[in-house]
C-alpha cells in the first residue's frame, strides 16, 4: 500500500495523478492545489476510471490529509511560458514553495520529497534549505527527463531500442546542461565506436552530430511549450520512473537533482549528477569519471546556479 499526496493539479501534477493510477504505483492519491475545485474535478475524473484499471483511492484534500504520505510530489508554481528559461520562474515559485514547505512538512515529515516544479535544482534547493527534511529523502526530478530525450534520440538514429542506451545528461536542468560523452555507450560499446561496429549500417547516414544532439536535448522542452503549450506527458512518465525506483528494494542509478556535499568539488547547491536510489531515499552518489572538460562543464553548470541563488530570497 502506498499513498501519494501531490501538491499542485495542473497539467503536470494531474497527469502524474493519472499515470499513477493506470500504473498501480499508488494504492491511495491525495490531490491538493490552491484551486480546490480544480482538485476536485481531476480528482473524480480519474477516480472514475479506476474501476478499468489499478484500484486507488484518489481524492482532493488538504495538507491534513498528506498524514502518512510515504511520497509527496510537489508541482506547484507558474509554469514556464515559451522563450522564457527555467531560471526566469525562480522567484516567484521559490516563493510558493516557501509558503507550502511548513504545511506540508508539518504533516508528512517522514515522506519521500519529489521535486517537479521549475526551476527544479533552484526549487530542491529550497525545500533542502527551508524544509528540515533531511537530504537524502528531498530528490528533484532533474535531468531524469533531459536523460530520457537524450536516449530516445539517440535510439532513433541507430534505430535501436531505447533501453539499449546508456547516456547521461548531468547539471542543470536548463541551458548549461551537458552530456557525459565519455561515458556513454550502446549495448556496452563507446558511443563513438558503436556505428563501427555494426555489420548492417542501413539507413545510419549521417555520422550521430554531437551538438545537434545537445541541441535538440537542451531545446526539447521549450520546442514542445511552443506547440501545445506546456510539458506534461514525458515528465509525468520521469516522476513516475523516479517514484518507481524510491518504492523498489533495489538501487537503481538516475540523474536526480540533490543536495553537492564536496562530490567534484561541489557542495551547497542541487543538480544532478548520477544517484543511488531505493527505498531508503538517496543512498549515495556514483561519481562517473569525467573528462576535464565535462568536469568544467558540471562546475560551470553549479555556479550558474549559485549565481541565481545569491539574488534569491531563501
Amino acid at each position: 500500500m502506498t499513498k501519494v499526496t501531490i501538491i499542485g493539479m495542473g497539467a503536470v501534477g494531474s497527469t502524474i495523478a493519472y499515470s499513477m493510477t493506470i500504473t498501480g504505483l499508488a494504492s491511495e492519491i491525495v490531490m491538493l492545489d490552491v484551486n480546490n475545485d480544480k482538485a476536485l474535478g481531476e480528482a473524480l475524473d480519474i477516480r472514475q476510471g479506476t474501476p478499468f484499471s489499478h484500484p486507488c483511492d484518489i481524492y482532493a484534500g488538504s495538507y491534513r490529509d498528506a498524514v502518512n504520505s510515504d511520497i509527496v510530489i510537489v508541482t506547484c508554481g507558474i509554469a514556464r511560458k515559451a522563450g522564457q528559461s527555467r531560471l526566469e520562474l525562480a522567484q516567484t515559485n521559490v516563493n510558493i514553495a516557501k509558503s507550502v514547505i511548513p504545511e506540508i512538512a508539518r504533516y508528512a515529515p517522514d515522506a519521500y520529497y519529489v521535486i517537479v516544479s521549475n526551476p527544479v535544482d533552484i526549487m530542491t534547493y529550497t525545500f533542502c534549505r527551508r524544509s528540515g527534511i533531511p537530504d537524502n529523502r528531498i530528490i528533484g526530478s532533474g535531468t531524469v527527463l533531459d536523460t530520457a530525450r537524450l536516449r530516445s534520440r539517440i535510439a532513433e538514429y541507430y534505430k535501436i531500442n531505447q533501453q539499449n542506451v546508456h547516456a547521461y545528461v548531468m547539471g542543470e536542468h536548463g541551458d548549461s546542461s551537458f552530456i557525459n560523452w565519455s561515458g556513454a555507450n550502446i549495448s556496452g560499446i563507446a558511443i563513438d565506436q558503436y556505428a563501427g561496429s555494426l555489420t548492417n549500417l542501413s539507413g545510419i547516414t549521417p555520422k550521430l552530430d554531437y551538438a545537434e544532439v545537445e541541441d535538440y536535448v537542451r531545446k526539447s522542452g521549450g520546442r514542445v511549450i511552443a506547440r501545445k503549450g506546456a510539458t506534461y506527458y514525458a515528465v509525468s512518465m520521469s516522476v513516475c520512473h523516479i517514484c518507481r525506483c524510491l518504492l523498489s528494494n533495489l538501487g537503481s542509478s538516475i540523474t536526480v537533482s540533490t543536495m553537492m556535499h564536496g562530490e567534484y568539488g561541489i557542495e551547497d547547491v542541487c543538480l544532478s549528477v548520477l544517484n543511488t536510489v531505493n527505498c531508503n531515499g538517496v543512498t549515495g552518489k556514483v561519481l562517473v569519471p569525467l573528462t576535464d572538460v565535462e568536469l568544467d562543464q558540471l562546475r560551470r553548470s553549479a555556479d550558474c546556479l549559485k549565481e541565481v541563488i545569491k539574488g534569491l530570497d531563501i
